[in-house]
Formats: structure tokens, sequence, C-alpha cells
């Protein structure tokens, strides 16, 4: 299969399917860009953050091993469509979550081992990168915990087969188990392309066709405009609530996208997509707590160029403290407290023209 690539609908290119040379790259690759797994398709809003990499256990290490705000547990196996063991890789993963679950009857152990992994890979410790990454307080972080540590003892794990090619029997194999287990597996398959320096991924995800219910009935309700204005803003005022209006309004007209989260105090989050188109940066969060938070922390130095230099964020930083009020760290540039901003300063129009030109310089500034 080959792609067309063009440009304002010119000079069309017709670009042919690339192959991965080695496993490690597609490891690799879905260790840096979890958000290349289409499991949105199975669970709305899914965020996957993967915690580590080559996990031990007594049946060898697992690819990547991540986990989602509801604390369910993915276990990743990547696999080349020309590697002779791609007919055991349902045996093989089974035999992953077996040993995971025999294993470490012991949480804390569990916790301590990806608690290294994590402070290695983001400096920051497990605990605080499931707040951060996931933008929840501490009550939600210990139901986060509590829902792990269940889904551990319990052995309930999902399970993602990805190759750069399904083969048929493979698929036929995966909606059976899905079908007549309590086992949730899920292939996809990742077509690759490449052209002037870019990657193209077009994930295709199978096993849904026959998904259970996926995820913990407790989770917590999405917000909207209708409830995050009534329910958290109204009490700051008809003016906070009439400036956090033009930031969507702004952005919808702006191709800015207004993501709403899930978190106890509200809010929503503006995500700017890169030109390649496959990745997001999202730096502000406008909080039902009156703040306009800075959010770019999340993502740190894995955002998309040029903001995934420190030096750059920086950059937003400085314009930032232009706005009369505000108040920031530029020294805290990977810390959530390096603005003080609250969201009322903008009911100055001046201060809003201002956080408007921002948005717009990020927006273009993206590559």
């Amino acid at each position: 299969m080959a792609i067309i690539i063009s440009k304002n609908g010119q000079n069309a290119k017709k670009i042919e399917k690339s192959t991965f040379e080695k496993e490690d790259y597609l490891q690799k690759y879905i260790y840096n860009n979890p958000e290349s797994i289409p499991l949105y398709e199975i669970k709305e809003g899914i965020q996957l953050l993967i915690v580590a990499r080559e996990f031990p256990t007594s049946s060898g290490p697992i690819d990547a091993l991540g986990i989602d705000k509801d604390g369910e547990i993915y276990i990743i196996e990547t696999k080349l469509y020309k590697n002779s063991d791609k007919r055991l890789v349902i045996a093989q993963v089974l035999d992953y979550g077996a040993a995971l679950w025999r294993n470490f009857n012991d949480f804390d152990e569990f916790l301590r081992i990806i608690d290294n992994r994590v402070i290695k890979k983001f400096n920051v410790s497990f605990s605080q990168k499931l707040k951060e990454f996931f933008a929840i307080d501490d009550e939600e972080l210990s139901v986060l915990i509590e829902n792990l540590k269940k889904n551990l003892n319990d052995g309930n794990f999902k399970f993602v087969i990805l190759m750069d090619k399904l083969y048929k029997q493979l698929k036929d194999l995966i909606i059976f188990i899905n079908q007549n287990s309590r086992f949730d597996i899920f292939g996809v398959e990742l077509e690759y392309y490449k052209h002037q320096g870019y990657e193209i991924m077009i994930p295709k995800l199978f096993g849904s066709e026959a998904k259970k219910e996926v995820g913990i009935a407790s989770r917590r309700k999405r917000w909207n405009w209708e409830s995050f204005s009534q329910q958290q803003l109204k009490v700051l005022g008809d003016k906070v609530v009439e400036v956090a209006r033009s930031i969507i309004d702004f952005a919808k007209q702006n191709d800015i996208q207004v993501v709403w989260t899930s978190s106890k105090r509200g809010s929503f989050i503006l995500a700017f997509s890169s030109e390649s188109g496959n990745k997001y940066f999202y730096p502000f969060a406008i909080q039902g707590d009156g703040m306009i938070g800075w959010n770019a922390p999340h993502q740190g130095d894995v955002s998309p160029a040029p903001f995934n230099q420190p030096e750059k964020r920086k950059e937003i930083l400085l314009r930032i403290k232009e706005i009369s009020g505000t108040t920031v760290d530029l020294g805290n540039v990977n810390g959530f407290s390096a603005i003080n901003f609250p969201i009322k300063l903008l009911t100055n129009k001046k201060a809003r023209g201002k956080f408007f030109k921002i948005l717009l310089w990020i927006k273009e500034t993206l590559i």
C-alpha cells in the first residue's frame, strides 16, 4: 500500500510503505509515543502512561508496561512480521501476565521497581508522575493506586500486541479469545511511512469487535462547558465565566483544540497540533479554581519541537511575564508552579489580547 502526500493541493508524491528493520526501534517508538496505540477506540479519552520498558518478570522482560488513569494495567508486546516466533505471541503475552500476577503479590515491590524506572526516565517519583501526567490530586491518586493494586492482585490485565503486519490467523485468535474468555487482547497493526525526515504511522486496532466492558464504574465524569461554568466558575463571578468562554471561542476560531478533563476541580486544556499532525503540545490548563495552570511539565522534553527544548518553553514564560499581575519563575520551567496566573487578570481586554497573541505564537512556532 502507498499513500499520497501533497502540499496545498500540489506536488503530490507517492510514498511507499516502509519497514521497521529492528523490533528495538518499534519498542522505543511506542515507549516514547504511547498515543500511537489507538486505545481510544475501546476507551474514550484514554491517556496511557508507559511506566517501564523491558519490565522484568520470571518469564522474561515485558516490552512495555502501561497504566491509565483508572489504574488499568497494559502489557504491550511488539513483534515484527518477519520474526519467526510471531505465531507464539499470544502465548507469550499471557505468560507475561501470569508471571506478573504470580511474582508480584508484594505490591510494594512492584511499586518500588516502577518507581526506580520512572525516576530514571522522568526524574520524578512514580506518584508525582501520575499526578502530573493525569492532572489528579492526592485523593484521586489514592484511588488510582488502589485500583492498580486490585488489578495486579486479580491478574486483570489488558494485553496489546503491536506488529507491522497482523496475519489473519492472529486476528481470528484475538477475537476468539475475547469472546470466550475473561481476557482482553488487542492487536495493533502499525503501517509505517518515511518522507523527508518525517515518520508517518497509521495504526489499526483489532479485537474491539468483541470487547468487554472496559474500565471501572467509578470513573469520574468528564467536564463540559455547562458543568464547568455553572459548578466551578460561577462562584468566581460572571466576568471570569466570560473570560473562560472567550478563551474557548478564540481556540475554536484558530484551530486550537479544547480538551476537557475529569479532574476533581474541573479544567480544560488547550492543545496545539504540531505541523506534522501526529503530536500535540498542551502548555495551559484553564482550571476551576480560577487559575491558568502551567501544564507544559506534563510533557517536558518530549514536547513536540521546538518546545522539547527547555529554553523554548522558557520563551512562553517570558511572554506570560509581560501580562500585568502574573508571577513567573523563569528558573522553574519544568515545575507546575512556574506561573501564578489568575483567570481574572484577563478581564482586562489588553491583557486578554496579549494572552491570545501568545497562543497564536505557540501555534505558529510548532514544527
